[in-house]
């Protein structure tokens, strides 16, 4: 065994595994289970031209060489993003830990309680520190989250509004440049007009429907924006506060002076700052929102016992619902940073974070008397953390660097400098320090921390937060470890057994791919830092961009977009501007399959497109002709087709490179939706299907964990046309010659997070990549044939072979009273998550085993779902009472003195022999979405508010 490859620790089959999964499958080679699978006209003839695999140990020295050339200099650029302090015990159970970064999205509630209440302590925080009523599970990051609340505001304008058509939004001139930036993005292509100027001389006219601030401003001034708000709303004006999350410690919370929708980023909270990512963004509103505020919210219901329990709330606000009606294209949240920000503030409480606070605000004031015994001028009448100062920047510039110091140089003459949580004494004498050293002053040293507050008394906090026992419990350590891992045992993730989802690929998070992340030296860049202090970074990000290239055939790529729904939004406004740059506005019109991905609809819309769906054959498969007749009868103002490949139906449609001519030759460009590139890496790519643009979900394909729901990483790749569109970053030059604005808050997106993909590429290399998915597509045939005779398997290829996934249909049980949710549900009794329910076709399963699961999984896999298929024969549909529906059955239950149901414990807990050595306890009885929805509480209430009345 060559203990040095990579490749043989991710793919999950041994060598010897083959013959017996050939066998079942019934061919003889694993190269010809692929021709079988793969149309041969799209086949890559030829080797991925990558870098020869390294061994993880090599992989590690590499990683760590890179960041040696990373230069970490103390950051006061502010902007957004602020040096954090990490508790070492949430760095260790949570960010390190696979119980909790490689959980799936908790759609399936009674297996993810755990995450589930860490989210609801995230929403309480949010709610307490933003006065607002309701918030959210966490979106991307502060400008993508102001996006949402600018998308949001226009769509709940009053009808007065709408039918007077009123399109104007106003941007306060302190709003952050990069959030600006992501603004005009969203604006343009659905008819929002961005008016940007001083708040103070606002005129209310009737044309604006809502309008955004900075809270504290960009530079560090603190407006009080309660008049502002005030006049506002009197003229039916809705305002979003864009707020430093730890500033809202000590400043009034914007619910007080009316704000109806208050977003920001929680980075500051216990998160790397990791060269831009990633970070939770949140989004807080009232609660008359609560139908249009977009991403997940989690809500308290109660299970079938009537005791409590969290789940998803309003559930139906899903981009895959909406569709074409979505205001929002959100499918991802930044699930495991907003636990760890959540954390944070459960570990510190209350008086932890007034401490914080305070610290961070005593260090600029002790510093703004420093600077004026100096001579220099502090221009913020009033600030919280950052300030504003008047100097000749050239100066300083060169001597703060020299210095390993950071500031944020806004023109010739002024400075604006950003304290933070770990600033002490040692930190200020050193910015003092390169003040003198700059125009050769006098020496000072600064001996304690001034007393002084620089914010004025009516825009001080009065209110209380955190009061609820979860906030101040949790203050030692060992209480601290003890409850993270708690709430770790509800929760089922990749580390107890294989989770099995459709289109979501959740394959091996190798722990030598996440080793990097605790490193400093990739934690505490700034994103904003000049370009040579991140040479480590920035060899990384263009080595990842030159393999994506490779692996899809196109010519360029851009990072930014930090999902896999901002990438297809991406794709679409580069084609978008693509088709503008050549004289063709008038291009407008995206067809989509009727099988698409539920996102790929609401991305069009937000891009400026009408929606045309096209039909789906009785294979599942595009129906070419309808699409030539729609492409032809739009051809004047065909902009794009929108394709999943293999599709969602899980099948190589053979059609493929016909379907992408007949919309090159009606002048259309084509999308392709990276969601299923686990079946293509290495054997196929967009380029040679015919492709223009693809995004790739860097948190299935190529290894990030899903995190409990999120981060995610959705870049995209593109052909050499649309190089030149892609987009860029006000701050820091990204993308092309003809860029569009922002897709994201940092110029390249996420990139902690890219190195995860980063290493499963450069350990895997061309063979161990193409072995990935031949071994993904192995897998899925196997279990196909496995499951033959007790499933049916919706859609296959022409020569009967499934792709990597596949769609077992079970609308045949509902004669016995069985729903697919009841086998999702009876799943967990045997210690598995179920596969993707009721998408992309109602009453069915999507299963995707991916290649790093063994057969020994896989077949514990089978033997449950024939186990259940067996109970259902036993089922009739007037027996409710049955262990189908029961499920999933609790150890409460089973270790209750009573038990009056028609089976037997074992049968209820232990139906099969493996599952006694590995028992997983879901920790409530299947929960009731509806009450949840009627009666909907998502934040830490007190105990009576979760009583029924």
């Amino acid at each position: 065994m060559n203990t040095n490859s990579f490749q043989l620790r991710h793919i999950g089959p041994r060598f010897a595994d083959q013959e017996k999964m050939l066998k079942t499958i019934g061919v003889d080679s694993l190269d010809t289970l692929i021709y079988e699978t793969i149309p041969d006209d799209i086949r890559l003839h030829g080797e991925l031209n990558l870098e020869p695999a390294l061994s993880e140990y090599e992989y590690l020295n590499h990683i760590n060489e890179l960041a040696k050339k990373n230069k970490v200099y103390k950051s006061y650029i502010g902007l957004g993003y602020h040096e954090a302090i990490l508790p070492s015990v949430i760095q260790r159970n949570i960010l390190e830990n696979p119980g909790w970064y490689t959980a799936y999205t908790p759609y399936q509630a009674e297996i993810a309680q755990g995450r589930l209440e860490a989210l609801l302590n995230y929403q309480t925080l949010i709610c307490d520190l933003t006065g607002m009523e309701l918030a959210n599970a966490s979106l991307l990051d502060e400008s993508t989250a102001a996006a949402e609340a600018m998308a949001l505001l226009f769509d709940v304008r009053e009808r007065s509004k709408k039918k007077a058509g009123a399109n104007k939004f106003f941007v306060s001139s302190e709003i952050l440049p990069q959030t600006l930036s992501v603004l005009e993005t969203r604006a343009i292509p659905i008819g929002i007009e961005l008016i940007i100027g001083n708040h103070e001389n606002f005129d209310f006219s009737d044309d604006f429907f809502g309008a955004i601030v900075q809270y504290p401003g960009k530079h560090g001034q603190i407006f009080d924006y309660t008049e502002f708000v005030s006049s506002a709303n009197a003229n039916n004006i809705k305002v979003a506060v864009a707020a430093d999350i730890l500033s809202l410690v000590k400043l009034k919370a914007p619910g007080e002076f009316g704000a109806d929708v208050v977003v920001g980023t929680t980075q500051r909270f216990g998160i790397p700052l990791g060269y831009g990512g990633p970070h939770a963004g949140y989004f807080a509103t009232k609660e008359a929102y609560k139908r249009s505020i977009p991403g997940r919210i989690i809500g308290v219901t109660k299970d079938r016992d009537g005791g409590r329990a969290l789940r998803m709330a309003l559930q139906t606000r899903e981009q895959h619902i909406k569709r074409e009606r979505a205001t929002s294209n959100i499918c991802t949240a930044q699930v495991l940073l907003a636990v760890m920000a959540g954390m944070y503030a459960v570990y510190h409480g209350k008086e932890g974070l007034q401490y914080i606070s305070n610290r961070a605000h005593s260090a600029a004031t002790t510093l703004t008397a420093a600077l004026g015994r100096l001579g220099f001028k502090q221009k913020n009448s009033s600030y919280f953390d950052t300030i504003l100062v008047e100097v000749e920047t050239h100066k300083l510039k060169e001597t703060a660097e020299s210095n390993g110091i950071n500031f944020n140089y806004i023109d010739d003459n002024h400075v604006s400098i950003s304290l933070n949580e770990t600033v002490g004494l040692k930190e200020i004498n050193a910015i003092v320090d390169c003040f003198e050293q700059a125009f050769n002053i006098q020496d000072i040293t600064i001996n304690e921390f001034s007393s002084t507050d620089a914010i004025p008394e009516e825009l001080l906090r009065n209110t209380d937060f955190l009061t609820n026992e979860v906030f101040n419990t949790y203050h030692s350590e060992t209480e601290m470890m003890r409850y993270i891992k708690k709430l770790e045992r509800k929760d089922l993730a990749l580390n107890h057994s294989m989770i099995s989802l459709g289109s979501c690929t959740m394959k091996l998070n190798a722990a030598s791919e996440m080793i990097p992340l605790s490193n400093p030296q990739w934690g505490n860049i700034h994103p904003f830092v000049p370009i040579d202090q991140a040479e480590g970074y920035q060899e990384v990000l263009k080595n990842l961009e030159s393999q994506l290239n490779v692996i899809t055939g196109f010519a360029g790529t851009s990072l930014q977009p930090n999902s896999g729904a901002q990438g297809e939004f991406a794709g679409l406004m580069v084609i978008r501007a693509y088709h503008q740059a050549n004289g063709n506005h008038n291009r407008n019109i995206c067809l989509i399959p009727a099988s698409a991905h539920g996102t790929n609809p609401a991305s069009a819309v937000m891009a400026g497109m009408k929606v045309v769906v096209t039909k789906t054959d009785e294979k599942g498969n595009i129906n070419v002709e309808d699409l030539r007749a729609k492409a032809e009868l739009h051809k004047d103002n065909l902009a794009a087709l929108m394709v999943t490949y293999p599709s969602t139906h899980g099948v190589y449609e053979k059609a493929i490179k016909e379907i992408t001519q007949i919309i090159h030759d009606n002048g259309g460009q084509v999308y392709m939706d990276g969601a299923n590139m686990n079946a293509q890496v290495g054997l196929t790519n967009p380029a040679t299907i015919g492709a223009d643009v693809c995004h790739l979900n860097l948190h299935k394909t190529f290894a990030i964990p899903h995190g409990g729901g999120g981060p995610g990483v959705g870049p995209i790749c593109v052909a050499p046309q649309l190089v030149p569109f892609l987009p860029t970053n006000p701050v820091i030059a990204t993308g092309g010659e003809k860029a569009i604005t922002a897709i994201s808050a940092a110029p390249w997106g996420s990139s902690l997070a890219c190195l995860i993909s980063y290493g499963y590429i450069t350990m895997l290399g061309a063979d161990g990549l193409t072995n990935s998915t031949k071994y993904a597509i192995l897998n899925a045939n196997y279990m196909k044939e496995r499951l033959q005779g007790h499933f049916d398997t919706l859609y296959t290829g022409e020569m009967g072979r499934a792709a990597h996934e596949m769609i077992l249909d079970c609308r045949s049980f509902k004669k016995d009273g069985i729903e697919v949710v009841d086998i999702a549900k009876r799943l967990m009794d045997y210690g598995f998550h179920a596969p993707t329910v009721s998408f992309p076709v109602a009453g069915t399963i999507m299963v995707e085993p991916t290649e790093s699961e063994s057969l020994e999984e896989l077949d514990r896999f089978c033997d449950a779902l024939i186990s259940i298929r067996k109970e259902i024969d036993t089922i009739s549909a007037d027996n409710t009472n049955n262990v189908l529906k029961n499920a999933p059955h609790t150890q409460e239950m089973l270790t209750s003195d009573q038990w009056t149901l028609p089976y037997s414990r074992k049968e209820a807990a232990f139906p099969l022999d493996y599952i006694a050595e590995n028992k997983f306890w879901p920790t409530v009885r299947r929960v009731d979405d509806a009450y949840g929805d009627r009666n909907l509480i998502c934040s830490c209430n007190p105990i009576e508010d979760y009583i029924d009345a």
